[in-house]
């Protein structure tokens, strides 16, 4: 199966984030989707000439998860963004849970945008341990490195330097405000009613 870059065009317009700042990102995203078919198809190719022991293969594999977790939390990213401010009604399921592990809704999110306030570059998700019933804020520091085992993806921020700086500078603080008014909470809710 051949991966294809989803077409995220009708974010372009979002309050807070320019088209230039869009349309770079999803060119970025569509390389991820790119490589993450040229590596499937290489390493698929070494399998059958019998190549897996040679060093090439190891990167190779080592590589692919970089270029596929690159390619899928783009996509979730994407996903969980909206041009229309959308809330969490408190008496969704998911709300009830972020109250449950950390007492109120609006610590979950100050939480969420304060690891997003790390230095460094990376992600922040807000994941659910289904088999824990727990919500965790969770600090990617690269696209293959840091995510819970099991854990599904619920919310997730992109904290890579091309995610704002062309509209932000060095000012992170003010693009997770922004990235904050964009959730689409409807889609961040159906991920969690779905697990």
């Amino acid at each position: 199966m051949v991966y294809q870059a989803k077409d995220f065009s009708h974010l372009l317009g979002t309050k807070g984030f320019s088209d230039n700042l869009l349309n770079n990102h999803f060119k970025l995203y569509q390389g991820y989707v790119t490589n993450t078919n040229k590596l499937s198809e290489m390493l698929l190719g070494m399998v059958k000439e019998g190549k897996t022991g040679i060093p090439e293969y190891a990167e190779l594999k080592r590589r692919f998860g970089w270029e596929f977790n690159g390619m899928r939390l783009h996509e979730l990213y994407f996903e969980n963004m909206g041009k229309e401010k959308k809330t969490l009604s408190e008496n969704s399921k998911l709300y009830k849970k972020m109250t449950e592990i950390f007492g109120s809704g609006d610590n979950c999110r100050k939480d969420f945008v304060a690891s997003g306030g790390m230095r460094g570059i990376g992600w922040v998700i807000l994941a659910y341990d289904k088999e824990g019933d727990k919500l965790f804020n969770v600090w990617i520091n690269e696209h293959d490195v840091g995510h819970l085992a099991g854990a599904v993806p619920l919310l997730v921020m992109d904290v890579f330097e091309h995610a704002y700086m062309p509209d932000y500078g060095l000012n992170r603080a003010d693009y997770i405000n922004t990235f904050v008014e964009s959730i689409d909470w409807d889609v961040v809710n159906r991920r969690f009613e779905s697990t």
